[in-house]
């Protein structure tokens, strides 16, 4: 099921339909019997994922750190069976298999990733666990399964009936090309900000439907798909990873926003960056969402379709972005 399909369907709708930009204010005073938290919490994620989202920001409410929030949060997702994107049910590649791609990154800047994972859904806690638990920064393909495994981790099929079904129906085409276009985003990317201000972040996927084996993207690879610097603030992306990594997109936001840039303008110059490399209309969807530490939040996406999902306050938005075309 497509992903616009399925949510059109969703029972988790959202409360309302706002246009980015917003403004959000991590460090503005906490209200009612919340009156002894420090600062308003709140959570950004890509697309459409209100009840992640919702996880999410009920363990920012209940004093949980930003990173364990949102690690809790997308597992939703990774364990949705009928999000053909992120974890479990995710497409596979063109061979028939499911491999899975994480990243995180926490406030102190220290960060995990694993690549080309099989049979392990939770690979965004994979990827915490790396950062935490290794001297490393990266693990892939079966060195990071084996690693899940010694971490207790239960191996399950990731190719649904559903799926299955799909990639069969791919094959009959015959010409192994990667199905890419604007629906096809392959990722969540979630922001979280906590109780105590400090910004973490996280992205997961199951990449690109039908791609080659061993293909990764941009959301495992620190600074493309996800990028925090806790100094200014965070941002992540979504579309085809290879034009993410091209410009290492989610770092260069960050890194505009270090010089003065709302986040909203430098999430609109990293999409420019990729359009101007283009001949003609691009054939392919890149988004990015970000934010800052005065608590402002920007999106912006080469084409028109892309929204975020933002949590603050017990209250969930889906938020359409603008775009190039």
């Amino acid at each position: 099921m497509k992903r616009r399909n399925f949510l059109n369907q969703s029972s988790l709708g959202m409360t309302s339909i706002l246009v980015a930009p917003h403004v959000m204010g991590c460090s503005s005073k906490a209200q009612g019997s919340a009156a002894a938290r420090k600062n308003s919490p709140y959570v950004i994620s890509t697309w459409n994922v209100a009840e992640a989202n919702s996880i999410a920001g009920k363990a920012l409410e209940n004093g949980v750190n930003a990173l364990d929030a949102a690690v809790a949060g997308v597992a939703f997702e990774e364990a949705n069976i009928q999000n053909t994107t992120v974890g479990k049910g995710g497409a596979p590649d063109r061979d028939g298999n499911v491999t899975l791609d994480a990243c995180v990154m926490n406030h102190h800047g220290d960060c995990g990733a694993v690549l080309a994972v099989e049979n392990i859904t939770h690979v965004a806690a994979l990827a915490k666990d790396v950062m935490e638990h290794t001297p490393h920064v990266i693990l892939a393909g079966a060195g990071a399964r084996k690693f899940a495994l010694e971490r207790g981790y239960t191996p399950e099929e990731l190719l649904t009936e559903s799926s299955r079904k799909d990639w069969k129906k791919w094959l009959e085409k015959g010409n192994y090309q990667p199905e890419i276009n604007v629906e096809n985003h392959d990722t969540i990317g979630m922001l979280c900000c906590d109780t105590e201000g400090n910004l973490s972040g996280v992205c997961t996927t199951s990449g690109l439907a039908y791609k080659m084996q061993g293909r990764v993207g941009d959301s495992p690879i620190i600074g493309s798909g996800l990028y925090i610097d806790n100094e200014v603030g965070g941002a992540v992306a979504t579309g085809l990873g290879e034009e993410v990594i091209k410009t290492v997109g989610s770092f260069l936001i960050v890194e505009l926003m270090r010089q003065g840039r709302t986040p909203q303008q430098a999430c609109e110059e990293a999409v420019q960056r990729i359009v101007k490399k283009q001949q003609g209309k691009p054939d392919f969807q890149v988004a990015y969402v970000a934010t800052n530490k005065k608590g402002q939040v920007g999106a912006f996406s080469v084409h028109s379709g892309f929204s975020y999902s933002m949590y603050k306050d017990q209250t969930n938005q889906n938020i359409k972005s603008n775009s190039v075309f």
